[in-house]
């Protein structure tokens, strides 16, 4: 058995290594998972440099949810040997074997995609929650995000379109354009200064009441000065390095407001029964192919550092997997 593990905050590629890993004796009550694919998300980059907003004690083992398939089962019938399972979220999923309490482990619903599935904990319901708990939309109404090419973005317009709503996506890189349409954006725009002027020609001046930010800094102000009188602009990341900021045309003027999301809050808030309905509704739109992201390679747990360095990648086409144990 094995693990990913630091000792230092830093560059990512150079503070992982490959460890021997030898887990205890399993307790009543809990199960021991063989990891099948766990994907490497940024809030996973930002750990390992050292600038995540909330940081383990070290040494650590990265990695925040996967699937994994039941391998050895202590007095407990919650699971059994052979079962499909989502990764207990923020278990230090980057590793050949973990152990959790059995009671705690979600089934995987049949006919997903096992790569698919190890990204179904994190990404999508930040996409969703973000679309429903801050705005009440209405069918037709516009959203405006930037970062549209992530992982989350890419999520959200899919999402937008099953909710009727359309979507300004924001990015750097106009080669990007084409492919965001292709899987639904309604308009593609690059970041610039005169990103409020061209949202509204695109949307015909119709009112945009929710703006999604990832970014911050520049990017966050010129989203939110997109936004309409009264609306809203929901931080989610800061790739930019840079706190989310408006200018005072937006808040002033327009009285603009400025939410943060983080699923991490809601997962702790929100009551089960919430949780499962929501996580149940987006298994469903993956099952049937509706909700989908692009991957752009998966490695052994042994290619860790090469792994890594292809998540920093700019330009890169999807999400980079670990899978440790791909014929488990």
């Amino acid at each position: 058995m094995k693990a990913v593990r630091f000792s230092a905050f830093g560059p990512p590629s150079d503070v992982v290594q490959v460890v021997e890993d030898s887990p205890a004796p399993l307790k009543p009550g809990e199960a021991r998972l063989a990891v099948l694919a766990t994907p490497i998300n940024p809030s996973d980059l930002l750990t390992l440099s050292g600038e995540y907003g909330v940081l383990p004690k070290l040494p650590a083992t990265p990695g925040n949810e996967g699937v994994g398939r039941v391998v050895e089962v202590s007095g407990t019938e919650s699971v059994a040997v052979g079962d499909l399972v989502f990764l207990p979220l923020g278990a230090g999923t980057w590793r050949t074997h973990l152990t959790a309490p059995a009671a705690q482990l979600l089934p995987v619903p049949p006919g997903l995609d096992l790569l698919q599935a190890s990204m179904l904990l994190i990404n999508p319901p930040t996409a969703y929650l973000m679309l429903r708990q801050f705005v009440t939309l209405q069918p037709g109404e516009w959203v405006v995000q930037d970062a549209a090419n992530s992982a989350v973005g890419r999520y959200l317009i899919t999402l937008a379109q099953v909710m009727g709503l359309k979507t300004v996506n924001v990015v750097r890189r106009q080669e990007l354009a084409d492919q965001l349409k292709a899987q639904g954006a309604d308009v593609v725009l690059l970041d610039t200064d005169e990103l409020p002027q061209q949202v509204r020609a695109a949307t015909g001046g119709a009112k945009v009441r929710l703006g999604i930010d990832a970014v911050g800094g520049e990017s966050a102000r010129r989203v939110g000065d997109c936004l309409s009188t009264g609306g809203t602009l929901v931080n989610y990341g800061s790739m930019s390095g840079k706190g989310p900021k408006l200018s005072a045309a937006a808040t002033i003027f327009k009285d603009v407001t400025l939410r943060g999301f983080w699923l991490t809050r809601w997962l702790r808030d929100a009551p089960r029964e919430e949780q499962n309905a929501t996580l149940a509704r987006l298994a469903e739109l993956m099952a049937v192919g509706t909700l989908q992201a692009p991957v752009d390679g998966t490695y052994p747990l042994e290619r860790i550092q090469d792994a890594v360095k292809r998540a920093l990648e700019p330009g890169r086409n999807g999400k980079i997997l670990l899978t440790p144990n791909p014929a488990a």
